[in-house]
């Protein structure tokens, strides 16, 4: 494997360990420096080798040193996730837009496992991952007024469905960190790719509701974490989008 695919691989596992970090303490609105990593079940403070991403896993078989408690395996599933992404993120793309889908991808994979977790998408994610895609479309694509046009649509799409949903139903349908995501989504990707994520992820999340339904594990009232649908939907949208609209449009 040649020394820059070894180098993303590495590095994507390293920050997939940080992203273990957010995904844990976001939610509990802990800081992310203080205290150092530890084991949530005895709070034992993690020794550097047994820190080491996925590494530290396998060879501890999955438990902590001190009280043996299973580790949960989402830990390594983030970081080689990450590995992956980066991975294949540097054999996509150049930079500097590589540095941009690098950064995205990241705030995906977040995003994705704590909407799993806790149904919340931290603001301390969405609104400043706005700031930073509008102002990374000065440099590349999409360029400044798709990005600009991706939140304002991106947003205002999700706050009509869910404000619609509600006038009718008088029940809320879908939470404002949705619309915050998917300005996010706009911003870094603009409108276009922006419009086929919330295809692709409502089709992902439509699939997976009816599978649901068909196991009996609930009804129509079942509440899916649409966010982790709308990450699916933007991982697609980021590394085949242009593909994807290029074939559609080559119909007309």
């Amino acid at each position: 494997m040649p020394f820059p695919s070894v180098f993303f691989t590495v590095f994507g596992m390293c920050v997939g360990s940080f992203l273990n970090v957010c995904i844990h303490r976001l939610p509990l609105r802990e800081s992310l420096a203080w205290p150092a990593s530890r084991c949530p079940k005895c709070q034992t403070p993690l020794k550097i080798w047994d820190n080491i991403p996925i590494v530290s896993y396998l060879l501890l078989a999955g438990r902590c040193r001190a009280c043996r408690e299973p580790i949960a395996v989402k830990y390594p599933i983030v970081e080689l996730v990450t590995a992956l992404a980066f991975l294949g993120a540097s054999l996509h793309f150049d930079p500097p837009l590589l540095y941009q889908r690098l950064i995205f991808s990241s705030a995906m994979i977040v995003l994705f496992v704590i909407d799993i977790e806790h149904r919340i998408l931290p603001n301390v994610i969405t609104l400043p991952g706005i700031v930073v895609g509008f102002l990374f479309s000065f440099f590349m694509e999409p360029g400044w007024a798709n990005s600009l046009l991706g939140i304002v649509l991106g947003g205002g799409v999700l706050w009509l469905i869910a404000e619609g949903y509600y006038r009718i139903r008088h029940e809320e349908g879908m939470g404002m960190g949705d619309v915050k995501m998917l300005g996010m989504i706009g911003a870094f990707l603009g409108w276009q790719l922006m419009i086929l994520t919330l295809i692709v992820s409502s089709l992902i999340g439509s699939i997976v509701g009816v599978a649901v339904i068909a196991l009996k594990k609930g009804d129509m009232k079942y509440a899916l974490p649409f966010g982790t649908f709308l990450a699916l939907g933007a991982i697609v949208a980021a590394v085949v989008g242009d593909d994807i609209l290029r074939w559609y449009l080559s119909f007309y």
